[in-house]
């Protein structure tokens, strides 16, 4: 029954989160607190992970999430579940875009998917440094109540400034990700 749950749901997130990763964290946000299979913190987690991992951001963390909820057939079917919605879409859109090339409706289609992208994106990032650069006053989960956790934003700040000064830019971005989690991890201690 896991694995029914976990192909419907992915396929829910595949189908609806267009414009890539990033879309799928409004979703994952909503999947997390519906169903309890991980919570804030560890969907701020997986996206870190799964941004400095081989792969496509979405893949990665729906193979993570159905391979702690269902072990290894959980990680396939929930990736399974996720890009099996754009497949079908894929196969039908080529089918019929040959002959809908020239539609002004379909190019509309299209621009009007090109903001459904950017404000899915725009979400993402609002849900991420909401998660990275504030802490929640006394448990509590509103933004509201929350106040800034500065150890993540000097570090935003000075990353920003390394990757803008002239010389350091032509250090390969791996060395800023390996030196984050350096200092993200002596933080945490």
């Amino acid at each position: 029954m896991i694995y029914l749950r976990l192909f419907l749901e992915f396929c829910r997130v595949g189908l609806f989160s267009v414009g890539g990763g990033l879309a799928t964290i409004p979703f994952l946000t909503d999947l997390g607190a519906r169903t309890g299979w991980f919570t804030s913190g560890q969907l701020a987690d997986m996206i870190a992970i799964s941004e400095s991992t081989p792969g496509p951001m979405g893949v990665n963390m729906a193979t993570y999430v159905g391979f702690t909820s269902g072990g290894v057939l959980g990680g396939v079917v929930s990736t399974l579940g996720l890009i099996f919605p754009s497949i079908i879409i894929i196969l039908i859109i080529a089918q019929f875009l040959q002959k809908f090339r020239q539609s002004k409706v379909v190019d509309g289609i299209f621009y009007g998917l090109r903001a459904a992208s950017v404000a899915l994106i725009t979400a993402a990032m609002l849900q991420v440094a909401r998660i990275a650069l504030l802490r929640p006053a006394q448990g509590l989960e509103s933004a509201f109540t929350s106040y800034p956790n500065w150890p993540p934003i000097l570090l935003a700040v000075v990353v920003f400034v390394c990757v803008k000064f002239t010389p350091l830019k032509k250090i390969h971005p791996i060395f800023f990700i390996i030196a984050s989690a350096a200092v993200g991890v002596a933080f945490s201690f």
